[in-house]
């Protein structure tokens, strides 16, 4: 019956003592080296079996905890040459020392590397894309209209409303008063008769300059004289307009029928 062994893959021989040490649930500062050391080589010789490659380091630790181990069985020799301080020195040390500072500080670096894989797969995870002009989704807020007013102020613009409605309210009776620009044309002709022929603008309206009588009476002397019945004419600049029967033409028997405004 063949069986088949499955190892599991390490960084390297410390990476294994580590595996090997956690796996026993052991102190790392009091490490059963004869123990390990076993374990250790166990996975060497299956390695060798398995024909698999491993490295000169895998080696080098091997023959590194040979030594420890080796150190820690054999009794220590007596030592009268040294002084006192120097022979409790040589009792303290320990020659697992040098080995279990490389683990701990391979063990921080191992953790920090762990952390970074960890940070690298939740980083993996996240998704990015260009940003976006996010301003159609941003609430609009609608301006308070009456933020900042008083109870005062609300009382004083509805007197003011209210004045304003008084005022609308006031009647006032309008009064049309109808001028017929043909009534105006038989009262210039008229007055143009009663003058010899010929008058002064301003002595048409002698008795009444309203805005309405003056409009009429440019709008009568306009229409006669495209009818050519009168000429207009000044003798300087800015003078008063003179108003004259046409030599060719009689103001009597004048008929303005085609005049309806």
């Amino acid at each position: 019956m063949k069986v088949t062994v499955k190892l599991e893959t390490f960084e390297g021989p410390l990476d294994l003592l580590l595996h090997l040490i956690d796996k026993a649930e052991v102190d790392i500062y009091d490490i059963p080296i004869k123990d390990i050391t076993d374990q250790y080589m166990e996975y060497l010789d299956a390695m060798t079996e398995l024909e698999l490659e491993f490295t000169s380091e895998f080696l080098v630790m091997a023959a590194t905890l040979l030594s420890i181990k080796s150190k820690m069985l054999l009794p220590k020799p007596p030592v009268l040459d040294l002084d006192f301080d120097d022979y409790l020195m040589d009792e303290e040390y320990d020659p697992r020392a040098e080995l279990v500072a490389k683990l701990i500080e391979y063990r921080k670096y191992k953790a920090i590397a762990d952390h970074l894989r960890d940070k690298e797969v939740e980083r993996s995870l996240i998704y990015t894309r260009e940003p976006e002009d996010l301003t159609p989704y941003v609430p609009v807020v609608v301006d308070n209209p009456v933020k900042g007013l008083h109870v005062s102020d609300l009382v004083q613009a509805f007197r003011k409303a209210m004045r304003r409605m008084q005022s609308r309210n006031a009647v006032a009776k309008i009064r049309k008063d109808e001028i017929s620009v043909k009534d105006r044309m038989f009262q210039v002709i008229g007055a143009l008769e009663q003058h010899g022929g010929k008058l002064l603008f301003s002595k048409l309206l002698d008795q009444e300059r309203t805005r309405d009588s003056i409009v009429v009476t440019f709008l009568a002397l306009l229409e006669l004289m495209k009818v050519k019945k009168i000429v207009c004419f000044q003798h300087q600049l800015f003078d008063d307009i003179v108003i004259k029967v046409r030599e060719d033409g009689t103001a009597n028997g004048f008929w303005a029928d085609e005049i309806s405004y």
